[in-house]
């Protein structure tokens, strides 16, 4: 508005009243321009636009001291010639300079620009944490390892959640909701990621996974989670999902069959017979004909492995029941 006004006074000030209506749809365009640059600038992080600042500054100045050098030479005699130089030095040398500054921004630390943090990972890239995931704590210990770095994105509903846990009646519930925070606090002191609290909220929807859906959708991003319903309603809406419970089944030893393993007899099994045991990694072995050694170790002799989403089990058959003395050795190693 203010922009087709000077316009439009602008013009009346200097020509007719008919090139008045050109000032003003000419006002009208810039303030267009104008609007688009500033939702443009709106999505560029402060650090690149700080590093493009100082790098046209350098350009400018580089073009600059190269057109004062022009003095020195027999072309400052054609005053036209120097004039055009010095337009295409500077505007080549300040593109080149803005280019150059916005781009390597990202690799240049600002010792006292504490507000200059590294800007967020590019449209959908994001990672959105939901609260289970929080509370199981295994992301903060693959965090710790430096597989994943970055920015990390923990809305303010998933944050409301856990505090509404930690302030449960229920002491398991406060439990979990103390770890919870706990752990998000520990990740935030991690140097090799950076976790973002965002505002964004859904007050139309019901429910903590759909406003997980629904952000995942706006920020085309990616929800990290270990709860399988959330998964499956993720995936059928087309949002990317990683569950940390298929990376620690991916992580987990390969077992083949026809291998064989020592393993302890903590119960029976469903079928007649059977006896169950537990790998370290809490993978369930199965095993034929070994109910009637609970508690002791036996040697498995592995048949098939079936692989779930919830997790893996070893189905295998009784080999021998496994000495005390060797046991003990087995289990030390």
């Amino acid at each position: 508005m203010i922009c087709s006004v000077s316009g439009f006074f602008i013009a009346r000030a200097y020509y007719d009243y008919p090139l008045s209506l050109i000032g003003l749809l000419s006002g009208f365009i810039v303030s267009v321009i104008v609007i688009q640059i500033e939702q443009a600038i709106r999505r560029v992080s402060l650090r690149v636009i700080f590093g493009g600042v100082i790098g046209t500054i350098i350009g400018l100045s580089i073009a600059s001291l190269l057109a004062y050098s022009l003095r020195f030479t027999s072309i400052w005699a054609n005053q036209e010639i120097v004039t055009w130089i010095y337009v295409a030095l500077t505007c080549i040398l300040g593109y080149l300079g803005l280019v150059i500054g916005s781009k390597k921004s990202e690799e240049v630390s600002f010792p006292g620009f504490g507000f200059l943090k590294k800007a967020p990972k590019k449209e959908g890239d994001y990672r959105i944490l939901d609260t289970s995931v929080i509370i199981d704590g295994r992301m903060a210990d693959v965090c710790d390892t430096g597989f994943i770095e970055g920015n990390l994105i923990v809305p303010h509903f998933v944050l409301d959640e856990l505090q509404y846990v930690a302030d449960s009646s229920d002491s398991l519930k406060r439990s979990r909701g103390r770890r919870g925070l706990d752990i998000l606090n520990r990740m935030q002191k991690n140097p090799n990621i950076d976790i973002e609290i965002v505002d964004q909220d859904f007050p139309k929807i019901k429910g903590v996974d759909s406003k997980l859906v629904a952000l995942a959708k706006k920020m085309d991003g990616k929800i990290v989670t270990n709860d399988f319903n959330l998964n499956k309603v993720a995936e059928l809406q087309g949002i990317k999902i990683l569950n940390v419970n298929e990376l620690a089944n991916a992580l987990k030893p390969v077992v083949l069959p026809g291998e064989v393993m020592v393993v302890k007899v903590i119960k029976e099994g469903k079928e007649p017979g059977q006896g169950v045991a537990y790998l370290d990694d809490g993978t369930m072995v199965v095993v034929d004909n070994a109910s009637r050694h609970l508690g002791k170790d036996i040697e498995a002799l592995v048949t098939s492995v079936l692989q779930t989403t919830a997790g893996r089990m070893i189905f295998s058959e009784l080999k021998e029941v496994v000495p005390e003395k060797k046991a003990h050795g087995a289990n030390s190693r």
